[in-house]
């Protein structure tokens, strides 16, 4: 890091502290040259990954739209948006540990699916009938007896 008063790259940190949101890292530095102290702000980038769709598309990962599917399958359900917000920070975590730049949709599928199972399994159920898309009711009932 650059010293803003005399330039010089030898700075060192005296303290570091979290954002209350957790969004960026506040930092007191001072200049081994100059002993200028100054403070940096440094934010963490932003989580982007290209999802490969079936039909060979590529789109940014949307939190949004991960949410929106999640949500539509725990209506009427005793669900809170904090909770599905919850198992997203999830999906995220793990997308981020596995994956480097690229995930297929079917993967987060897969992800939507092994999250949502332990937070309802009513939920789990309803977005299984969508996500898999069962030709008829007996392959749904065999993937159901095989998952519970």
């Amino acid at each position: 890091m650059k010293c803003p008063n005399c330039g010089a790259e030898t700075t060192r940190v005296l303290d570091s502290r979290n954002s209350n949101d957790k969004t960026y890292v506040k930092r007191r530095r001072v200049c081994e040259t100059c002993n200028y102290k100054f403070t940096t702000y440094e934010k963490m980038p932003e989580f982007v990954i290209f999802v490969l769709k079936k039909d060979g598309s590529r789109q940014i990962f949307s939190r949004n739209k991960v949410f929106a599917g999640i949500k539509k399958c725990c209506e009427k359900r005793n669900i809170q948006d904090k909770e599905i917000e919850s198992v997203i920070d999830s999906i995220e975590m793990d997308i981020r540990q596995n994956y480097k730049n690229e995930i297929k949709s079917t993967q987060i599928g897969e992800l939507v699916l092994k999250y949502l199972k332990s937070l309802d399994e009513v939920s789990y159920i309803r977005f299984a009938a969508v996500y898999k898309e069962f030709k008829d009711i007996k392959a749904f009932l065999e993937y159901l007896q095989k998952e519970f």
